[in-house]
């Protein structure tokens, strides 16, 4: 898959609150780029365990912010 393609086919949050350095995954305590609401609560996850899940939310999740393009223009292609 191109980078900076979105892997991601769900309802997609259009909340403005950006996640930021403060935000962490979950999982793994990264930094968070993807906010997942579902009815329950919301889940915080890295690019990375945001992949790796993504089977098991996307078809309970109410939205997702994915913001996961910030990394290539945060960190930039090398």
């Amino acid at each position: 898959m191109p980078r900076g393609s979105r892997w991601l086919h769900v309802l997609v949050s259009t909340t403005t609150e950006t996640l930021t350095a403060a935000d962490r995954c979950d999982r793994c305590g990264a930094q968070a780029y993807v906010r997942v609401v579902l009815a329950s609560g919301e889940l915080l996850f890295c690019a990375h365990h945001a992949r790796e899940h993504a089977a098991a939310y996307a078809d309970v999740a109410t939205s997702v912010q994915d913001e996961t393009d910030r990394l290539l223009a945060e960190h930039g292609a090398r």
